[in-house]
């Protein structure tokens, strides 16, 4: 996904997560980061050996400010659904069949049920990964024809969450 902070826009990944301990890059730089969050936003980071406190506030959808050190971070974030679904882009061109956890996380909330039809846009299901919340919507108008998860459940990166038929 994409991360702008003033007039500097970077590429922003996650690698992977195992425990507490992430791997990221930054505009293909990789880091090998430590997180611990607490709750209301406040986290520890150890990265190279120094520890760093940091609060995030979200605004709204991908808006957030940091704060760390006594300084301000004003960040916006692109919509990481959309990123993960740039890369299947061809897929989604013929008909959206499924969707997959682009990362490992924890199932939110379910907005949908089996048997529903959805149009296109409608919210379905919320991941959260790292303590940021995505919410993914229908590519197109369809019938949920089977969940896979439940609100709560762990998730592993590309496991099946939501299967449609389509219209």
């Amino acid at each position: 996904m994409k991360a702008k902070t003033g007039s500097r826009t970077c590429e922003v990944e996650m690698i992977s997560k195992d425990g507490n301990r992430v791997e990221i890059t930054v505009d293909g730089k990789l880091y090998d980061i430590d997180v611990v969050m607490s709750e209301n936003g406040f986290c520890s980071i150890i990265h190279g050996g120094r520890s760093y406190n940091a609060e995030s506030v979200r605004h709204s959808e991908g808006k957030y400010t940091i704060t760390t050190n006594f300084r301000y971070f004003d960040i916006e974030l692109s919509h990481p659904q959309k990123k993960y679904l740039r890369g299947r882009q061809q897929a989604l061109d013929e008909v959206q069949e499924t969707i997959t956890s682009p990362m490992p996380g924890k199932i939110v909330k379910i907005m949908v049920s089996e048997e529903m039809e959805v149009k296109q846009g409608d919210p379905l299901i919320v991941v959260e990964a790292m303590k940021m919340q995505s919410t993914y919507t229908a590519a197109q108008n369809a019938i949920v024809e089977k969940i896979h998860v439940e609100e709560g459940d762990s998730v592993i990166r590309d496991q099946l969450l939501i299967s449609f038929k389509t219209n």
